[in-house]
């Protein structure tokens, strides 16, 4: 089964998700790629909880991958997919991202740069596909036509483009894959904490763990002098921990944490989300979610309040 994970919540998200999926199709056949919304039916679908339904659905899917395409774009990163990746990546899935973001990203003006706002997505992707500029002209110009007509059609024969090539490089891929690894248990003293980019004090949230009595390891990424080793060392630690206490403030739950929270329900370990500034979406039919359904459904637990967090910990 070949997975298309993308953003669902604009019309043109989805459309170029269809899109990729339709050409994936064509290759492998329909029966063998899943594009979530689309094949989850989720306007009709009937269920008392309908988003942890919806969880429940994507993470059947995710169990029994052969490869997932992911389509990643801006400096926010979508946390569904993020996610995703994570559990994909967990089970020994090679993962290909498509980005459509011609910028790439650094924590200092003179520093190593990475294609994505944060560098643990980078260790993750198997193989990634970029649309680093604006398509070429046409050769000939239409005077009929407008230049916003000409500036579209560069940007559509681009797109068509890039997700081609990322079909044929996945297809590729995806049949020589190693055998999956054997997932760790991570010890259960052990809480690897997911620090938050935004956090005015990095270790605050460390310190609330430790004062539960807790054993950790925390991210250290986004202070380090190599951001993209540091990334490397937290994917490894992370595995080696049965609690994961993640810090998912902001406008989308940052990217790194959405990972590593997809990569912990895959390797079935404890995972509470801490969310002191707490942001509620809604949809027509679905619950009010607190984050993404596949963050909100992943956690075991959320808290805003620090005393209740140490509390929890502490039991």
């Amino acid at each position: 089964m070949y997975y298309v994970a993308h953003r669902l919540f604009a019309a043109h998200d989805r459309l170029l998700a269809a899109r990729l999926a339709r050409l994936l199709a064509t290759k492998v056949g329909p029966d063998q790629v899943f594009l979530p919304f689309c094949d989850t039916d989720e306007e009709d679908l009937v269920a008392e909880v309908k988003g942890k339904r919806l969880f429940e659905l994507d993470q059947e899917r995710l169990g029994g991958l052969t490869a997932m395409i992911a389509v990643l774009h801006g400096p926010s990163l979508d946390d569904g997919v993020c996610m995703e990746m994570g559990y994909a990546h967990a089970l020994g899935v090679p993962i290909l991202a498509v980005t459509t973001d011609f910028q790439t990203y650094s924590f200092d003006e003179d520093g190593p740069q990475f294609d994505f706002p944060d560098p643990l997505v980078q260790e993750v992707i198997t193989d990634l596909v970029r649309v680093p500029r604006l398509g070429t002209a046409p050769g000939t110009t239409d005077t009929a036509n407008s230049r916003y007509a000409v500036f579209a059609d560069r940007n559509d024969r681009q797109l068509d483009q890039a997700l081609e090539t990322a079909v044929d490089r996945m297809l590729a891929q995806s049949l020589s894959r190693p055998p999956a690894p054997a997932l760790p248990v991570g010890d259960a003293s052990l809480a690897f904490v997911e620090q938050s980019p935004y956090a005015p004090v990095v270790g605050t949230l460390t310190a609330l763990v430790q004062k539960a009595g807790w054993a950790t390891e925390e991210s250290r990424r986004f202070t380090a002098h190599n951001p993209l080793d540091a990334a490397r060392t937290d994917l490894d630690r992370s595995r080696t921990a049965g609690l994961l206490v993640a810090d998912v403030s902001g406008p989308e739950t940052p990217p790194g944490a959405a990972l590593l929270i997809g990569a912990a329900a895959a390797r079935r370990a404890r995972i509470v989300a801490y969310y002191p500034r707490t942001v509620l979406t809604h949809a027509a039919g679905r619950e009010p979610n607190w984050r993404n359904l596949m963050i909100q459904y992943a956690a075991e637990a959320r808290f805003a309040n620090p005393e209740c967090l140490v509390d929890w910990l502490r039991r």
